[in-house]
């Protein structure tokens, strides 16, 4: 391979590639001309260019002296009506989707590493558990058991009248009213899977390039296994040729967690009827309710087989189907639930329904199995980390282990959220579980003290926060003198100063999240560890179980209790309309669209029902399109990637073979290449594959500023050739008014790096390491004429 500041000898004209940020850019934005033509794709994805060089391939000649823009448009992978602010339900399993790749960089410790996966698709198994359970607790226990079983309730529900016992009819009683709620957390689990399955065939499916098995002579560093276990391989994992393509993994654990779905159903009908007839001589013997027991178990340990066998498998296209054991999974559980309503629906005249399901032994079995598949994961986090340490991975390894319980915080609090709201609605000006004026016991102890706790966590938050406050005012005022004498004012403002110095000083909090995010999780480990031992020991919920023991401690408990109910619905509903908001709104979508994008970047290889992955579809795009221009004209290629942009252009870029991505520059700007990614996810953007992808393209360079809060350095200065990072740029451009510039420069941070003048420079330079050898006409000292700079091409958005 040439060396990087060799060009290459290729006589073919240059492509520059334009990928825009999160925020997303019009095609005419992007080619600073209002006329443009797709080329390439459909309305979901495409590839632009001006209307007048859509002739390009075919005269050639006209473009020896500037590139041919393309704009690739992926915004709408992402965005979309408002309806989309529904994925944000499915945050719980985007997150623990996260966790899975935020594993450390492990090298030679293939077992940990299949381990490590196992346990992250066990928590994301739980929180599917955990939602199905929620559902089953609204529509059985509190709608069906409670408020249907009570006619104080009931009877105040004109909707629920042929359900009351008032009424006396055929649906009163309680084994037909159970089966018929069930189609409620039945749907949930349908739509689930439905949801899954066609986001899979509409982003997912495309098949990676052929011919892109991995090469021998890649020079990338020492070996990386693989996440599912198998032999370390020579390649990044990015790099892979089944990375971007998982149909086998998603379909399998598609079908287990469809049917673990499907058995929480059917567990929550089936025990209160076997409960039932073992309690009391009826027409329905003991033994059948033991047998479908039975079977709700064998199935159970059938899901669990079919998580915990495989994982990914990255170094080969992964096509093939599974055995019809698991593609009938799924069926086999719904027929099962099926024979279960049959069976609690079968008369039985002296049931009545009293009191309340037992979910108080449901949800707090799930919340410890959480709390401890988190532990064991964190143990071995660290023992992967200890191995291959790398002092910029956050948290010593353990980012993995804090999402993950991160994941199960917000499934608790969604679950019991909703729970506690419908609860109250049912009770009308009662307030279930306190005894006073309700009708209806409400729901689980527990949630209650889970809700409680909530208070508590917000307050062991603020002491981060204040510190992080604290922190950056002092950051800001020490940073003042600095900036004025890097601008050399001769009258600086004392306004304007403290202004740049304050959005510098902000910009830095985005390396500060560890130290919010960590003590939060471990907080909410030990406080949900305490929720759980106060619901079993008290069997109360904290305002009654506090009782006694001194009116301070009544009183905070009350507090705590109410306040937490309240936060939690609260909180559940602006959650719900703010991420509606985000989705219509650009300026909201902006400011948290860095955050979902990161989430959904990621493939389902834990939690098949998380929002689907727009790389599936971006990174093949980006990919198909680099192979197929240097293979049929043989000429040169500048990827310009802004934000989320350059870092789909840099796995698209690793999905290359080795002799393409030696013809091929890389131009990042306001890249969170390793500032997030790299931090948070070691083993996929860590130092090894950066260095990788460093010597195995032609040139690379990345624009960074102090005022940005998302994109950074890349940390790869050393190698061949000039330095990949250019900057802290001049943000802004000038610090107050100027004969040049009369009105006050604005402060870009992330956005717009195509207004400095270094943006040009620098992309020029990367065409003219690029040029071909060919002579063009003279114009310079070397007898070769300089690329033309062309305006302000490649504007996105972020």
């Amino acid at each position: 391979m040439p060396p990087a500041t060799q060009a290459p000898q290729s006589p073919g004209p240059a492509l520059e590639l334009l990928v825009h940020g999160v925020g997303g850019a019009t095609p005419q934005e992007m080619l600073d001309d209002p006329r443009t033509v797709r080329i390439t794709g459909d309305v979901t994805a495409a590839i632009y260019r001006r209307a007048e060089d859509t002739d390009a391939e075919q005269h050639p000649e006209r473009y020896r002296d500037r590139p041919i823009p393309e704009a690739y448009c992926w915004s709408n992978l992402t965005s979309g009506n408002g309806s989309r602010a529904l994925w944000l339900l499915l945050l719980p399993f985007m997150v623990v989707n996260l966790a899975h790749w935020m594993r450390p960089t492990a090298r030679s410790r293939t077992r940990a590493v299949r381990l490590y996966g196992v346990l992250v698709r066990l928590v994301a198994l739980s929180l599917t558990v955990l939602l199905t359970a929620a559902a089953c607790e609204v529509a059985l226990d509190l709608t069906a058991w409670q408020c249907a079983g009570v006619p104080d309730c009931s009877n105040q529900r004109s909707w629920l009248g042929f359900l009351s016992t008032a009424q006396g009819g055929w649906w009163s009683q309680p084994g037909r009213r159970l089966a018929l709620a069930a189609l409620v957390p039945t749907a949930v689990v349908v739509l689930l899977w439905f949801l899954s399955n066609r986001t899979w065939s509409a982003y997912e499916s495309q098949r990676p390039l052929t011919g892109t098995e991995p090469d021998d002579d890649d020079p990338d560093p020492a070996p990386v296994p693989s996440s599912a276990g198998t032999e370390p391989v020579g390649r990044p994992a990015l790099g892979r040729p089944g990375f971007w393509y998982g149909r086998r993994l998603v379909a399998r654990l598609r079908a287990a967690h469809t049917a673990a779905g499907f058995l929480t159903v059917a567990a929550s009908v089936a025990g209160a009827a076997a409960r039932h007839d073992r309690s009391v001589t009826g027409p329905v013997p003991g033994i059948l309710g033991r047998l479908i027991e039975a079977a709700l178990v064998l199935g159970g340990i059938v899901v669990l087989w079919v998580v915990c066998r495989r994982g990914r498998s990255e170094r080969h296209l992964d096509n093939r189907l599974d055995r019809a054991l698991i593609t009938c999974l799924p069926g086999a559980a719904l027929a099962l639930l099926v024979l279960v309503a049959v069976y609690a629906g079968w008369p039985r005249p002296d049931w009545v329904s009293s009191g309340a399901l037992p979910g108080d032994l449901v949800f707090s079995v799930i919340t410890l199995g959480q709390g401890l598949l988190v532990v064991v994961l964190a143990v071995v986090s660290l023992g992967l980390y200890r191995r291959t340490p790398e002092p910029r991975t956050v948290m010593h390894g353990l980012g993995g282990p804090v999402v993950a319980m991160l994941a199960c915080a917000l499934g608790g609090v969604m679950s019991g959220g909703v729970s506690q709201r419908v609860a109250d609605w049912l009770d009308g000006p009662g307030t279930p579980g306190t005894g006073r004026s309700s009708v209806i016991e409400g729901p689980p102890v527990l949630l209650s003290w889970q809700a409680s706790v909530i208070p508590v966590l917000l307050v062991l938050l603020a002491v981060p926060a204040l510190l992080l406050l604290v922190r950056t005012w002092l950051t800001a005022r020490a940073l003042e003198p600095s900036i004025d004498q890097e601008y050399e004012e001769e009258r600086p403002d004392p306004a304007r100063t403290r202004q740049i110095a304050r959005i510098r000083a902000t910009a830095a909090l985005t390396d500060s999240a560890p130290w919010i995010l960590g003590p939060v999780c471990g907080a909410t480990l030990l406080l949900g560890t305490g929720a759980v031992c106060g619901a079993w020991l008290s069997g109360e919920v904290p305002g009654i179980a506090m009782k006694g023991n001194g009116a301070f401690i009544e009183s905070v408990a009350q507090a705590a209790q109410s306040t937490g109910s309240w936060m939690v619905g609260l909180g559940f509903i602006l959650f719900v309309t703010w991420g509606r908001r985000a989705y219509r709104d650009v300026s909201a979508r902006r400011t948290i669209g860095i955050l979902w994008d990161v989430g959904t970047f990621w493939p389902r290889a834990a939690h098949p029902f998380a929002p689907p992955c727009y790389a599936e579809r971006a990174v093949p795009d980006l990919a198909s399109r680099m192979s197929g221009w240097t293979g049929l004209t043989r000429g040169r290629l500048v990827i310009s990637g802004h934000s989320q942009g350059s870092v789909l252009a840099a796995s698209a870029v690793w999905q290359l073979p080795a002799h393409t991505r030696s013809r091929v520059a890389l131009l990042t700007y306001g890249s969170p290449i390793e500032r997030l990614y790299g931090r948070w996810f070691p083993a996929y953007f860590g130092p090894g594959p950066l260095h990788a992808l460093h010597r195995s393209v032609h040139c690379w360079r990345n624009l960074w500023r102090a005022t940005d809060p998302i994109g950074g350095r890349v940390r790869l200065d050393g190698g061949p050739g000039p330095e990949v990072d250019r900057g802290p740029l001049k943000d802004p451009l000038v610090h107050g008014r100027t004969p040049e510039h009369p009105l006050p420069e604005a402060v870009l941070g992330h956005s717009d790096y195509q207004a400095d003048p270094v943006f040009a420079q620098e992309r020029a330079a990367l065409l003219d390491r690029l040029d071909p050898v060919l002579p063009r006409q003279t114009g310079g000292e070397d007898g070769f004429e300089a690329p033309r700079i062309q305006g302000s091409s490649g504007k996105s958005s972020g």
